[in-house]
């Protein structure tokens, strides 16, 4: 199995894209909302709070309990299951990062 998706890798990827279109900062404003894919459910969901908010950055608190795969003392999430990745839904479909920032160079 994928080593899982944890904070780290998250600030990792967001260092990787800064500047290319596949994070939230330099898509919002063209309609692309923060979401995770998880090809084991086969599910696209939005980035959401622990609250249920939906939030303006990927945050790992809102995926459902049964992605989690740790957590910090506080309660946080921390990884979740390797079958999860970052990225998008626009126009109801799911952007990977790298989908993103394509779809935002052949838009500008």
């Amino acid at each position: 199995m994928k080593n899982p998706f944890s904070i780290s890798w998250l600030r990792t990827e967001n260092r990787s894209f800064k500047g290319t279109g596949g994070v939230s900062q330099e898509n919002r404003s063209l309609g692309f909302i923060p979401a995770f894919y998880d090809s084991q459910s086969h599910q696209a969901l939005v980035s959401r709070f622990a609250n249920g908010t939906p939030a303006p950055i990927h945050v790992l608190d809102g995926l459902p309990v049964e992605w989690v795969l740790r957590r910090d003392p506080s309660g946080r999430v921390t990884a979740v299951r390797g079958s999860v990745v970052a990225g998008f839904l626009y126009g109801g479909r799911f952007y990977t990062r790298e989908e993103a920032a394509r779809a935002l160079r052949k838009a500008l």
